[in-house]
């Protein structure tokens, strides 16, 4: 639904001080240029070969245009990811960092070169009657943990914190509350008071208004599940969306659980950290998160580095804390770490330099001494506090991965689909400037018949294997999970007969994330080859029909197969569970029960119940996506062959005997031309 008709006029950043490079983005123009080319190709093989063949190629070409790689921001509430992200974007002050959100919204702040290219201007989405119910009658995943462990104590702070959040959005939304649910609100512009009425906590101020949403800061806040934002850039040679998500330490660990799908359907996740307390014990559910992410798909940026008191010498000695950290946790131990101050990068976008506090101006030069380096000496003030807020090394990282990862792969994908088309418009071609009469040696509807029993026989292959691989994964995950219950079940009754009941006893889950990670692995691996195994007997399939159909060598025998297709993170096995909290409130499960056979079973009971969504989540979830894109890698395949070998067949028909002749004219050179320069363009890129 569309909500306020009215005009809001979108917050145009003011322009950055001339000093400010934005170099760090130019692998983006580069991977740019490499889609501009692409695009054009593709055009001309538009133009060149059939209905069937333009149709292809436009969709091929609606992939580049719409490609739009993604960053998540995570970390705790006050890292300063917000106001990191205003100065990603140049854009100091867009979105409110001053204000803490009290849902859980994640912001995503989509980044385009023209108004034409965004569409739209915002886009507020609000939980649905399922979700909201799950926080109101259990306390989301921190009610239902405490409820199993029988906490009574924490189970009555949240119904109390429940019971405020309900009466004050009753109080802000009235009787459209319930209307709103599973809803979504459109604006064309926005500016800072849309935004804080949707996702920043404040008082609703003036009493409810049925003739229109009141324009007040924290309206629609204890509802809204996600926000997009649409912001033209100049200077951004390709599209980007940053997805700037709420911290995870939230009381009902619903930001946890948005936080998990944000890192799932991104490529690149930046965790940042607080120069204050980098990887602290709250810090340690963000590791469990990011463990499972690729180490080059993760960058940790330590924030607020102008707030210490000696950077030049803290900075290592938070760097090898942070690294011991992460090596201890089983996290990405190389990944890459970056210091920096969004504060002080904020400053030179607003040309605000000489406001800047004493004590941060303090902390520059300090880290100025440290991080400078001979050939910067020439620069000037804001080129110097710019380079030193580590926001260009930042983008520069960024870039870097896009290009070779996400950018890559795209390159990669269409360049392939497009030789193939090539090629078949190629030999098409050829057959159209033969001297001699071109033999088809069977009909059309045989030709299409037989790749539908091509395609139907290596679709049943490839659905026979996969469904033995999942067989197999989800008869390790339910090992790896009971065996992982009877040890720590195991170890439970041998500490209670060493020291009996009185000493609280801690069990770490790592080992069965550790089993649930290696499974998730070996099973993505296996779709990925089970595909390449199908593709490769359907290419040997195709090119002995091409031989059968139109005699010889086709010219199409030099299929190229498509890349593997993305195993996406397994994010979810790093959920907090029961067995990652520590404190009082596991002492108090501790001593809640007497007795060697009921402690023992109600762990069992409490740490089942706990890890049965993760398990649950690996064989049903992710396994069916796992295979949905393995059937889809194949069927794409075979689609783009089946356009290739019906459009042959057709040239063949039509250029028998005096309709070649006829087809023989001036511009007949020309189209070969361009085809293989099209084709030496396509295979440049498909290497």
């Amino acid at each position: 639904m569309n909500a306020d008709a009215r005009p809001i006029q979108a917050p145009q950043p003011a322009p950055a001080p001339s000093a400010v490079s934005w170099d760090a983005l130019q692998p983006l123009a580069g991977l740019a240029n490499q889609f501009r080319q692409l695009e054009q190709a593709l055009t001309h093989l538009a133009g060149l070969g059939d209905e069937n063949t333009a149709r292809k190629a436009g969709r091929l070409r609606q992939m580049l245009t719409g490609f739009e790689p993604g960053v998540t921001m995570i970390g705790q509430v006050k890292s300063g990811k917000t106001t990191l992200v205003n100065a990603m974007a140049g854009a100091p002050n867009l979105l409110p960092a001053d204000v803490n959100p009290w849902t859980s919204v994640v912001t995503s702040l989509h980044l385009a070169a023209s108004e034409a290219a965004l569409g739209t201007g915002a886009r507020f989405r609000f939980f649905d009657g399922g979700e909201w119910d799950r926080l109101l009658s259990r306390g989301g995943r921190i009610g239902e943990l405490a409820s199993r462990a029988g906490a009574d104590r924490e189970m009555e702070k949240i119904r109390t914190q429940i019971e405020d959040m309900r009466e004050k959005t009753r109080t802000r939304l009235g009787r459209k509350f319930e209307l709103l649910l599973g809803q979504e609100h459109k604006y064309a512009t926005f500016d800072r008071d849309l935004i804080e009425r949707y996702i920043c906590l404040g008082d609703f101020v003036g009493g409810h208004k049925d003739d229109g949403p009141a324009l007040t800061q924290g309206r629609f806040a204890d509802i809204t599940k996600s926000a997009d934002l649409y912001l033209a850039q100049e200077r951004m040679p390709l599209p980007l969306y940053l997805r700037d998500t709420p911290g995870v330490n939230d009381t009902f660990m619903m930001r946890e659980q948005i936080t998990i799908r944000a890192i799932r359907d991104s490529r690149i996740c930046v965790v940042v950290l607080s120069a204050h307390q980098a990887l602290t014990s709250v810090d340690m559910a963000l590791i469990r998160l990011i463990s499972n992410v690729r180490s080059r798909e993760v960058l940790i940026f330590v924030n607020r580095i102008d707030e210490l008191a000696d950077p030049a010498a803290q900075i290592p000695e938070i760097e090898a804390s942070i690294r011991q950290t992460l090596k201890d946790q089983n996290g990405p131990a190389d990944a890459q770490i970056l210091f920096g101050s969004a504060y002080w990068a904020n400053c030179v976008l607003a040309g605000e330099l000489d406001a800047m506090t004493r004590d941060s101006g303090a902390a520059l030069m300090n880290w100025a001494g440290a991080a400078l380096e001979d050939d910067d000496s020439g620069m000037s003030a804001e080129e110097t506090v710019w380079k030193l807020s580590g926001v260009p090394g930042l983008l520069s990282a960024l870039s870097d991965r896009i290009v070779n990862g996400d950018g890559r792969e795209l390159t990669d994908k269409v360049a392939r689909s497009a030789v193939n088309l090539a090629n078949g418009l190629q030999f098409a071609t050829q057959i159209a400037g033969a001297t001699d009469d071109f033999s088809v040696r069977i009909s059309r509807s045989e030709l299409e018949a037989e790749i539908v029993d091509l395609a139907t026989r290596h679709f049943r292959g490839l659905e026979t294997e996969l469904d033995t691989l999942t067989r197999a994964y989800r008869q390790r995950l339910e090992r790896a999970h009971g065996s992982f219950l009877d040890r720590a079940t195991q170890s439970l009754i041998s500490h209670l007969e060493r020291v009996g009941g009185d000493e609280v006893w801690e069990y770490s889950p790592t080992g069965l994330r550790m089993l649930l990670r290696s499974a998730y692995t070996v099973y993505g691996a296996g779709t990925q080859q089970a595909v390449e195994r199908a593709i490769e007997g359907a290419i040997a399939d195709i090119t002995a029909l091409c031989e059968r159909a139109f005699g010889g060598t086709s010219g199409v025998a030099d299929i190229e197969a498509p890349a593997a297709h993305r195993v996406p993170p397994p994010v979810f096995i790093g959920q907090t569970i029961a067995l990652d909290i520590r404190g009082s409130w596991w002492s108090s499960w501790w001593r809640r029960w007497r007795g060697f056979q009921a402690l023992a079973s109600r762990f069992h009971e409490m740490i089942k119940a706990e890890t049965d969504p993760i398990v649950a989540e690996l064989k049903d979830d992710q396994a069916e996506i796992l295979c949905r894109d393995a059937v889809g890698a194949l069927d794409e395949f075979l689609d783009e062959q089946r356009v290739i070998l019906t459009g042959i067949m057709d040239s063949c028909i039509a250029c028998s005997g005096e309709v070649r002749e006829l087809l023989r004219d001036p511009e007949d050179a020309r189209r070969r031309q361009t085809l293989t320069e099209t084709l030496e363009t396509l295979n440049r890129y498909a290497a």
